[in-house]
Protein backbone atom coordinates (compact mmCIF):
# COMPACT_ATOMS: atom_id res chain seq x y z
CA UNK A 1 0.00 0.00 0.00
CA UNK A 2 1.44 3.37 -0.89
CA UNK A 3 2.03 6.01 1.80
CA UNK A 4 -0.77 8.27 0.55
CA UNK A 5 -3.32 5.47 0.85
CA UNK A 6 -1.96 4.64 4.30
CA UNK A 7 -2.17 8.28 5.35
CA UNK A 8 -5.79 8.40 4.19
CA UNK A 9 -6.62 5.42 6.40
CA UNK A 10 -4.85 6.59 9.57
CA UNK A 11 -5.99 9.91 11.10
CA UNK A 12 -2.72 10.33 13.05
CA UNK A 13 -0.60 9.68 9.94
CA UNK A 14 -2.84 11.96 7.93
CA UNK A 15 -2.44 14.73 10.54
CA UNK A 16 1.33 14.23 10.52
CA UNK A 17 1.57 14.41 6.71
CA UNK A 18 -0.64 17.51 6.72
CA UNK A 19 1.61 19.06 9.39
CA UNK A 20 4.67 18.41 7.23
CA UNK A 21 3.00 20.04 4.24
CA UNK A 22 1.69 23.02 6.21
CA UNK A 23 4.77 23.78 8.31
CA UNK A 24 8.35 23.52 7.18
CA UNK A 25 10.62 22.07 9.83
CA UNK A 26 13.48 24.20 11.10
CA UNK A 27 16.78 22.72 12.29
CA UNK A 28 17.37 23.92 15.85
CA UNK A 29 19.61 23.04 18.77
CA UNK A 30 17.59 23.77 21.91
CA UNK A 31 17.95 22.19 25.32
CA UNK A 32 15.03 21.39 27.55
CA UNK A 33 13.31 18.83 29.73
CA UNK A 34 10.28 16.65 29.13
CA UNK A 35 7.85 14.71 31.26
CA UNK A 36 6.21 11.47 30.18
CA UNK A 37 2.71 10.36 31.19
CA UNK A 38 4.09 8.55 34.29
CA UNK A 39 5.53 11.91 35.46
CA UNK A 40 9.16 10.87 34.99
CA UNK A 41 11.27 13.82 33.83
CA UNK A 42 14.36 13.76 31.59
CA UNK A 43 16.65 16.25 29.82
CA UNK A 44 16.38 16.52 26.03
CA UNK A 45 17.68 18.34 22.98
CA UNK A 46 15.28 19.52 20.27
CA UNK A 47 16.91 19.04 16.85
CA UNK A 48 14.15 20.18 14.52
CA UNK A 49 10.66 21.55 14.83
CA UNK A 50 7.71 23.26 13.20
CA UNK A 51 4.77 24.96 14.92
CA UNK A 52 3.00 21.58 14.70
CA UNK A 53 5.68 19.17 15.91
CA UNK A 54 9.28 18.57 16.93
CA UNK A 55 11.98 15.90 17.11
CA UNK A 56 13.90 15.35 20.35
CA UNK A 57 17.09 13.53 21.22
CA UNK A 58 15.95 11.92 24.46
CA UNK A 59 17.30 9.22 26.82
CA UNK A 60 13.89 7.59 27.39
CA UNK A 61 11.03 7.27 24.91
CA UNK A 62 7.40 6.51 25.58
CA UNK A 63 4.73 4.83 23.49
CA UNK A 64 3.23 6.28 20.33
CA UNK A 65 0.23 8.39 21.33
CA UNK A 66 1.59 8.99 24.87
CA UNK A 67 1.15 12.52 26.23
CA UNK A 68 4.35 14.53 26.70
CA UNK A 69 4.96 17.92 28.31
CA UNK A 70 8.24 19.61 27.32
CA UNK A 71 9.90 22.78 28.61
CA UNK A 72 12.22 24.05 25.89
CA UNK A 73 14.71 26.93 26.15
CA UNK A 74 13.36 30.10 24.48
CA UNK A 75 9.98 28.46 23.77
CA UNK A 76 8.62 27.52 27.20
CA UNK A 77 6.00 24.83 27.80
CA UNK A 78 4.92 22.68 24.86
CA UNK A 79 2.46 19.82 25.11
CA UNK A 80 1.61 17.06 22.67
CA UNK A 81 1.78 13.36 21.89
CA UNK A 82 4.53 11.04 20.72
CA UNK A 83 4.09 10.58 16.96
CA UNK A 84 7.00 8.24 16.29
CA UNK A 85 10.05 6.75 17.99
CA UNK A 86 13.54 6.75 16.47
CA UNK A 87 16.86 5.31 17.65
CA UNK A 88 17.91 7.98 20.15
CA UNK A 89 14.70 9.91 20.70
CA UNK A 90 11.22 10.58 19.40
CA UNK A 91 9.07 13.00 17.42
CA UNK A 92 6.02 14.59 19.01
CA UNK A 93 3.10 16.68 17.88
CA UNK A 94 2.55 20.11 19.46
CA UNK A 95 -0.99 20.82 20.65
CA UNK A 96 -1.49 24.58 20.50
CA UNK A 97 -4.08 27.21 19.75
CA UNK A 98 -3.83 29.06 16.43
CA UNK A 99 -2.45 32.06 18.32
CA UNK A 100 0.25 29.99 20.06
CA UNK A 101 1.16 28.36 16.70
CA UNK A 102 1.58 31.80 15.13
CA UNK A 103 3.83 32.81 18.03
CA UNK A 104 5.83 29.59 17.64
CA UNK A 105 6.20 30.21 13.90
CA UNK A 106 7.59 33.70 14.64
CA UNK A 107 9.99 32.31 17.28
CA UNK A 108 11.17 29.60 14.87
CA UNK A 109 11.76 32.19 12.14
CA UNK A 110 13.85 34.12 14.65
CA UNK A 111 15.78 30.98 15.66
CA UNK A 112 16.44 30.11 12.00
CA UNK A 113 17.69 33.64 11.27
CA UNK A 114 19.80 34.31 14.35
CA UNK A 115 22.87 32.64 12.81
CA UNK A 116 22.67 35.09 9.90
CA UNK A 117 22.21 37.98 12.31
CA UNK A 118 25.31 36.89 14.22
CA UNK A 119 23.56 36.76 17.61
CA UNK A 120 25.08 34.58 20.35
CA UNK A 121 24.28 30.91 19.89
CA UNK A 122 22.70 30.25 23.24
CA UNK A 123 21.04 33.51 24.28
CA UNK A 124 17.94 35.16 22.91
CA UNK A 125 18.84 38.46 24.62
CA UNK A 126 22.20 39.65 25.91
CA UNK A 127 22.73 38.77 29.56
CA UNK A 128 24.23 41.13 32.10
CA UNK A 129 25.47 40.66 35.65
CA UNK A 130 23.40 43.07 37.79
CA UNK A 131 25.23 45.74 39.81
CA UNK A 132 23.28 44.61 42.86
CA UNK A 133 23.09 40.80 42.57
CA UNK A 134 20.84 40.30 45.60
CA UNK A 135 17.25 39.48 44.67
CA UNK A 136 14.03 38.52 46.47
CA UNK A 137 12.38 35.36 45.26
CA UNK A 138 8.83 34.18 46.00
CA UNK A 139 8.36 30.44 45.47
CA UNK A 140 5.10 28.71 44.39
CA UNK A 141 4.36 27.79 48.05
CA UNK A 142 4.55 31.48 49.06
CA UNK A 143 7.97 31.19 50.72
CA UNK A 144 9.95 34.41 50.36
CA UNK A 145 13.75 34.14 50.24
CA UNK A 146 16.89 36.06 49.33
CA UNK A 147 18.88 34.78 46.36
CA UNK A 148 21.83 35.81 44.21
CA UNK A 149 21.05 36.79 40.63
CA UNK A 150 23.86 35.26 38.51
CA UNK A 151 22.84 37.07 35.34
CA UNK A 152 19.74 38.61 33.81
CA UNK A 153 18.35 39.47 30.37
CA UNK A 154 15.10 40.87 29.00
CA UNK A 155 13.76 37.32 28.78
CA UNK A 156 15.09 35.56 31.87
CA UNK A 157 17.60 35.16 34.69
CA UNK A 158 19.98 32.71 36.30
CA UNK A 159 19.49 32.29 40.06
CA UNK A 160 21.99 30.90 42.59
CA UNK A 161 19.97 29.24 45.32
CA UNK A 162 19.89 26.05 47.41
CA UNK A 163 16.16 25.90 46.70
CA UNK A 164 15.30 24.37 43.34
CA UNK A 165 11.62 24.71 42.43
CA UNK A 166 10.41 22.09 39.90
CA UNK A 167 10.71 22.78 36.16
CA UNK A 168 7.66 24.78 35.08
CA UNK A 169 7.03 26.28 38.54
CA UNK A 170 5.86 29.89 38.55
CA UNK A 171 8.11 32.13 40.70
CA UNK A 172 8.45 35.88 41.24
CA UNK A 173 11.87 37.54 41.15
CA UNK A 174 11.63 41.10 42.50
CA UNK A 175 8.58 42.46 40.64
CA UNK A 176 8.88 40.05 37.70
CA UNK A 177 7.04 36.76 37.27
CA UNK A 178 8.70 33.85 35.49
CA UNK A 179 8.80 30.09 35.09
CA UNK A 180 11.63 27.73 36.02
CA UNK A 181 12.98 26.38 32.71
CA UNK A 182 16.04 24.41 33.86
CA UNK A 183 18.13 23.47 36.88
CA UNK A 184 21.74 24.65 37.12
CA UNK A 185 24.56 23.19 39.19
CA UNK A 186 24.12 25.87 41.86
CA UNK A 187 20.54 27.01 41.28
CA UNK A 188 18.12 27.35 38.39
CA UNK A 189 17.17 29.44 35.36
CA UNK A 190 13.87 31.23 34.87
CA UNK A 191 12.20 32.61 31.77
CA UNK A 192 10.09 35.71 32.40
CA UNK A 193 6.43 35.47 31.42
CA UNK A 194 6.78 38.91 29.77
CA UNK A 195 9.74 40.46 28.03
CA UNK A 196 11.27 43.17 30.25
CA UNK A 197 12.22 46.65 29.10
CA UNK A 198 16.03 46.94 29.25
CA UNK A 199 15.93 50.37 30.96
CA UNK A 200 14.02 49.02 33.99
CA UNK A 201 15.40 45.50 34.05
CA UNK A 202 17.73 45.71 37.06
CA UNK A 203 15.30 47.87 39.02
CA UNK A 204 12.45 45.39 38.52
CA UNK A 205 14.53 42.28 39.23
CA UNK A 206 16.80 43.34 42.11
CA UNK A 207 15.44 46.70 43.21
CA UNK A 208 18.30 48.69 41.64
Amino acid sequence: MNSMALAERSPSLRALSQDRRRHSRVKVNLLGRYMLADRREFPCQVINMSPGGMALIAPVGGGVGERVIAYVDHLGRLEGQIARIFQNGFAMTISATARKRDKLAAQLTWLANRHILGLPEDRRHGRIVPRNPVGRLVLPNGVNLTCRVIDVSQSGAGIASKERPPIGALVTLGKVQGRVVRHLEDGFAIEFTRLQHPDFLEENVTGG
